[in-house]
């Protein structure tokens, strides 16, 4: 985990985008998401987070996942990547030649069976927001993964979509950037970003919010 204190030295962004929201804005949230096509679930904690995304894959069900510090913390990388229960695409994918086997790889993580990772926030009218440099994970969210399991932190709860574009670009990519350089020794930058308002094919996506402060 990059230390938020670092890139953050007053700790006023963290305070801002870092909180965990309250159960009344969680509330609210829940409804609009539903109201908008969205399923959601709610974890009291990160082991239930990762017991009620486990529990919505099928055993030996193709799965992939993006980059996620979320999914990381959790375990939940882990598990589908080691534990033999589920067919992992990831581990395959980056297994493959890059130059031989593009198409091929192209297709694998476009269109996966089940979609696991987060999103950078969550508005209080029911709208997810997700950044990314390649966009890799994109295409599945919106429409190319059969079923999508997205993890949440309350801590990204917003009012509207204004806000959640402000805490992409001056909250999340500061420390995703920073994650990138360390991990990767390279720069990340808000190259595209995805918003979902409504889902309009019933229990495509899930939306587990976790009561606590997870990701970025």
């Amino acid at each position: 985990m990059i230390k938020e204190v670092e890139l953050d030295p007053e700790g006023s962004l963290t305070r801002r985008w870092g909180t965990r929201a309250d159960d009344l804005r969680v509330k609210r949230t829940m409804a609009a998401l539903e109201a908008n096509g969205i399923t959601v679930l709610r974890a009291s904690d990160a082991a239930a987070a990762k017991r009620i995304v486990l529990d919505l894959i099928p055993d030996a069900s193709p799965v992939h996942q993006g980059a996620s510090q979320t999914l990381d913390v959790l375990g939940i990388t882990y598990e589908i990547e080691k534990s033999g229960r589920y067919a992992a695409l990831r581990p395959r994918i980056w297994s493959m030649d890059r130059e031989t086997e593009a198409h091929e790889i192209r297709r694998l993580g476009a269109a996966p069976d089940v979609m696991l990772g987060s999103v950078h926030a969550v508005t209080e009218t029911g709208s997810l927001l997700a950044a990314s440099m390649s966009g890799s994970q994109l295409g599945p969210y919106v429409s190319g993964a059969g079923r999508v399991i997205l993890v949440v932190g309350t801590q990204k709860i917003v009012p509207d979509l204004e806000a959640g574009l402000l805490r992409i670009n001056e909250y999340a990519y500061r420390l995703e950037d920073a994650r990138a350089q360390a991990a990767y020794g390279v720069r990340s930058a808000v190259n595209k970003v995805l918003v979902i308002n409504r889902e309009i094919t019933p229990g495509r996506i899930t939306v587990v919010l976790v009561d606590e402060v997870l990701g970025f």
